[in-house]
């Protein structure tokens, strides 16, 4: 059984250029996600951050492991993440260095905390 949060708002995904800088608004914030490829540049941050020009997908619910979780953990993420996968439910992960974080489309949301629950694994506040 994991544990886990929502962080609070609603959260966007955007994707830049691969030689785009880092926009300021991106990391004004507690959580923020920022990964340059030779591809792209995705940032991950509150919806209500993103400047009225910018274009991110639809609105993000975020939902936090308790973590930290130690590198020789294994199935982790899976066993979070395989519910969601069985019931239909699109998702987009990152790692840190010591937990876990699952972006689950708002209108998801209900769903998400039911597969979960069902699962075994607990939302707390």
């Amino acid at each position: 059984m994991l544990k886990f949060r929502q962080l609070p708002g609603l959260y966007a995904i955007v994707q830049l250029a691969s030689d785009a800088p880092v926009p300021s608004w991106a990391t004004k914030c507690d959580f923020t996600s920022v990964t340059r490829t030779a591809d792209e540049l995705s940032i991950v941050c509150p919806a209500d951050n993103l400047p009225a020009d910018a274009h991110a997908s639809r609105p993000w619910i975020c939902l936090k492991l308790e973590g930290p979780f130690l590198f020789s953990q294994t199935g982790v993420l899976l066993s979070f993440i395989a519910p969601l996968s069985n019931s239909g439910i699109p998702i987009f992960a990152i790692s840190t260095y010591d937990t876990d974080y699952v972006l689950v489309q708002e209108e998801f949301a209900g769903v998400t905390v039911q597969a979960l629950n069902k699962a075994g694994h607990e939302l707390i506040a």
